[in-house]
């Protein structure tokens, strides 16, 4: 079996094509196993490369969370799948026993683990997961979008949707545009009825993001973004505060968050250590909340969104898994607006 895979954590030149990895086998009467057409990138692949705390890869290890392929073989309790279903992956695997799974919350399993992280990941000819994790692709979609919707658009819903209720009419601001959650948010948000303000460095990626409907732009490169908010805002700032920077832009999101307003996060690209005074925690009495991944309802909820025609991610490049170097470069760099994919298969 041919696969994407890193043997020890450090810079690009760790990733290689194997090609001798066995096909792997069903460990569960649960289980599927999916021949995969097309993987996508996420700023997750970068940090394992790089190397994690406490995440230990076993060489050669298979990259990546997200991807789409065809069902090929069902175990014997599978009844909802079978051979030659065209379906997407939900990266994030639960264990279906502990408290929190069997309160519908899989996300926050206690033995919760992401394909590419603590499991081996999608990019490789064939790849084992439990059926739970797996959806029919809606039909008219294509492979590069089936592997680019699941992570960034999940983990999106669950920030907007659930954890941080965005109303009709609340003005939100997303830091970063250009990113597949970003762009996912954005998407989520408008949706809902919300005012969607984005921030980039970019001007190009600006300008694409009004294409998608973003209300206000802002150049954070060369605006002060605070002050610019809360002029616009009469004071007042923001309702909702997308962040998943960090450390870079932690202080001027909580600058632009109104009272009772809603910080929620998924990330730390920037770093992951902030400093936040809490007497404006209280005193402005507001909440900020985590995000990762989804549940079940979440997922179902996404693939049934993109079967109605609504938050497919943009696309900003296909590769094939042999160029998968210059793939890692351009997101490492930024460049990109939208999803990153690597087609396993030609077909």
């Amino acid at each position: 079996m041919r696969a994407l895979t890193v043997s020890a954590h450090g810079g690009l030149e760790q990733l290689k094509i194997v090609t001798d990895l066995p096909i792997p086998a069903l460990r569960s009467p649960t289980d599927v196993r999916v021949r995969m057409h097309a993987v996508a990138l996420n700023h997750l692949d970068l940090f394992v490369l790089a190397g994690l705390p406490g995440v230990t890869l076993r060489p050669p290890w298979i990259v990546c969370a997200d991807g789409a392929g065809t069902i090929d073989v069902v175990g014997s309790d599978v009844r909802a799948l079978a051979p030659g279903d065209r379906v997407l992956i939900n990266g994030g695997i639960s264990d279906r026993s502990c408290p929190f799974c069997l309160a519908g919350e899989q996300s926050l399993c206690e033995h919760y683990q992401l394909l590419g992280e603590h499991l081996p990941g999608t990019a490789a000819e064939y790849v084992v997961l439990p059926a739970a994790n797996v959806r029919v692709v809606p039909a008219g979609i294509s492979w590069e979008v089936a592997a680019a919707f699941p992570l960034v658009t999940l983990t999106a819903w669950r920030m907007i949707v659930t954890r941080a209720r965005v109303q009709p009419g609340e003005t939100v601001l997303i830091w970063g545009i250009g990113g597949g959650v970003a762009i996912a948010a954005l998407q989520i948000a408008k949706r809902l009825g919300a005012r969607v303000w984005v921030t980039s460095s970019s001007d190009a990626k600006l300008a694409r993001a009004r294409t998608l409907g973003a209300d206000e732009t802002f150049n954070h490169a060369t605006v002060d973004i605070a002050r610019e908010i809360r002029d616009r805002t009469s004071k007042r700032g923001v309702n909702v505060v997308v962040d998943d920077v960090g450390e870079a832009t932690w202080e001027r999101s909580l600058r632009v968050l109104g009272k009772a307003g809603r910080l929620v996060t998924c990330g730390a690209t920037s770093g992951p250590m902030v400093q936040t005074d809490v007497r404006r925690l209280f005193w402005n009495q507001w909440t900020i909340m985590g995000s990762t991944m989804g549940n079940d309802r979440e997922f179902d909820a996404v693939v049934h969104a993109l079967g109605e025609g609504a938050l497919e991610p943009p696309i900003d490049k296909v590769y094939r898994l042999e160029d998968a170097r210059a793939a890692y470069e351009r997101l490492a760099h930024a460049e990109q607006f939208g999803k990153i994919v690597l087609r396993v298969r030609d077909d």
